[in-house]
């Protein structure tokens, strides 16, 4: 069965083959456009290849939400708020004619496929990437996103291979919708740089009581006991507008919106501070209402919302489950996945054998490949002998405060780097931080970098949940880093004393896992730092191409990919690598 997802963000093809996941990418990684919207050839191309298959061998085709269902909330909306949609209207109106709505005609001709296609509701597509891809026969489902096609917030029960949605919220009122536009408040881009604002809490007024923001945003939306919620749709535009914050909204904050790459305030601080708080406070109420109806324990979680690392790892705190597991492309991406799964089990009643237990479903290339790019354009490296001297290679160069782009294996799967395309470098060095963010990333000073460690030694540096949740392999939970460390891995400790922890199974990537050790004893502590292998504004890289031209355009001094090291300092004055850089 290939999944597809498109047209909004981050379109996405998954394969499952049997039950098994087998590939799954983001389009984003081949076209080299971040959060690429267009129907996803490239990423399609790949799934079927992988496998040495054409869409003529596949038994079904799963699109990730209902098109006309989509459509006609769009043209309610419209019609409810004319004559002052009609600009967006007509904006809207060409791509859902042209492209939308046409799915199935793009289908059978891109892809020369005339069987079956099913398309699943966006928020069921949702549900199923997080409940049929868990290790968990029975499961409470909580989905919180954007909008999919009415839907915005649902809970449910997952039972075997059955999944049943309860109840909803639908839009206007919208969680991730208002996160959203308080990110376009903040000065950031929507349905991009979310998690910019999520790290920016951290440095604003965190007491509830203090910071007048929370009071103020409360306003904004109303909340119940059992998790429903309003907003006041006077404080928003995004229903009617291209813009998502109203001239009420920026009255009731005291100011304009914040012009993108202008100066970030203390007053913003505090306003992203309380937009957290806020969505904590609602979210709380959601999943204790959920647990209240369903009885069931365990929560498995998807949606954009579901990306927030800073509340997932207070779920297990704050609520009464006992166990939680998140799919590591919670947002629209992950949809995909969710459709192919509910066709191959629920629909066409397939038993469920299949955890998902690592991420590392994308492009590979081997030995070979990488050894005929090299040459080909006349790049300068070293072979090195064997795994155990790439091992040593890369821990003694982390040691000595070198950064490296660590390209192995196979493309993660979902918006985290968990060691396959990662930029590694030394948390111990107070400076580090500072450097990846000007020399390296060419980002925001504010930005933290993630902590990876062995999943067993977790608890000697996190205050982390035991047993240690599942999501902790994806990086999707921040904890407090014990106090006795934080001025020891100064460059992964975010202001408010957390880290967003990796916890590195040896099972799932034992390259990364024996790194991480071997670094750990050579410096007494086994963490490193891992952040995408990118810049800002490019997706993660996918190929040794990518990889080469990113190195070359940044900061990063060696290059480690399958078993070549290559140093940025040798290949300066190649012809094609400035070219390269120049291209950065």
């Amino acid at each position: 069965v290939l999944g597809i997802a498109c047209h909004y963000h981050d379109a996405s093809a998954t394969l499952l083959k049997d039950g098994c996941i087998v590939a799954a990418a983001l389009e984003e990684r081949f076209t080299r456009k971040k959060h690429d919207t267009a129907f996803p050839e490239n990423a399609i191309r790949y799934c079927l290849q992988s496998q040495g298959i054409s869409a003529s061998d596949l038994t079904a085709v799963a699109f990730y939400e209902k098109p006309f269902l989509k459509f006609e909330r769009v043209l309610f909306q419209h019609m409810q708020m004319f004559p002052w949609s009609l600009k967006t209207f007509v904006s809207a109106m060409p791509a859902w004619l042209s492209e939308k709505l046409r799915l199935m005609r793009t289908i059978r001709k891109v892809l020369k496929y005339h069987g079956e296609v099913f398309f699943v509701e966006h928020h069921l597509s949702h549900a199923a990437s997080a409940f049929l891809l868990s290790p968990f026969r029975n499961a409470t489902i909580v989905t919180v996103d954007g909008v999919g096609e009415w839907s915005t917030t649902t809970y449910g029960i997952g039972r075997d291979a059955e999944i049943l949605l309860l109840k909803d919220i639908r839009f206007p009122h919208s969680l991730g919708l208002l996160y959203s536009t308080m990110t376009a408040y903040l000065g950031f881009s929507v349905n991009n740089a979310e998690y910019k604002v999520m790290g920016l809490s951290a440095y604003g007024n965190q007491d509830r009581q203090r910071n007048r923001y929370c009071a103020l945003l409360r306003k904004v939306i109303d909340s119940k006991a059992d998790g429903s919620y309003h907003l006041d749709l006077q404080y928003f535009t995004f229903h009617f507008k291209d813009r998502m914050p109203s001239e009420k909204l920026c009255a009731l904050l005291g100011d304009q919106p914040r012009k993108p790459n202008s100066p970030i305030t203390q007053r913003h601080k505090d306003i992203a501070a309380a937009l957290q708080m806020v969505l904590e406070e609602v979210l709380t109420k959601i999943l204790h209402h959920a647990y209240a109806q369903t009885k069931c324990p365990t929560l498995v979680m998807a949606g954009g919302v579901a990306l927030n690392s800073v509340w997932n790892g207070k779920i297990l705190q704050k609520t009464p489950f006992k166990r939680v597991w998140i799919q590591p492309d919670a947002g629209d991406g992950g949809s995909s996945m969710g459709a192919a799964a509910y066709v191959y089990h629920t629909i066409l009643g397939q038993k469920r054998t299949f955890p998902l237990e690592h991420a590392y479903l994308g492009p590979a290339f081997s030995t070979d490949d990488v050894r005929t790019f090299l040459d080909s354009h006349k790049i300068q490296y070293r072979e090195l002998e064997n795994e155990r001297h790439l091992i040593e290679t890369a821990a003694q160069l982390i040691a000595k405060n070198q950064i490296v782009g660590w390209f192995q294996g196979a493309m993660e799967w979902g918006p985290r780097a968990l060691g396959a395309r990662s930029i590694l470098s030394n948390p111990m060095n107070p400076h580090m931080q500072h450097i990846l963010n000007q020399k390296v990333k060419h980002r925001e000073r504010f930005r933290p970098f993630a902590p990876s460690v062995c999943a067993e030694d977790a608890s000697t540096y996190f205050e982390c949940d035991k047993p240690l949740p599942l999501p902790t392999h994806f990086m999707l939970m921040v904890y407090p880093i014990k106090k006795r460390w934080r001025t020891r891995i100064p460059a992964v400790t975010h202001v408010d004393g957390s880290g967003r922890l990796q916890a590195v199974q040896k099972t799932s990537n034992p390259r990364f896992y024996a790194l991480i050790k071997r670094y750990g004893q050579l410096t007494g502590i086994p963490m490193l730092i891992n952040t995408s292998f990118n810049v800002r504004g490019e997706p993660i890289v996918c190929t040794p191409f990518d990889a080469y031209r990113c190195m070359m355009g940044t900061g990063i001094d060696y290059l480690l990919i399958d078993r070549f090291l290559i140093r940025r300092a040798d290949n300066l004055r190649d012809a094609w690598n400035s070219e390269s850089t120049a291209m950065d």
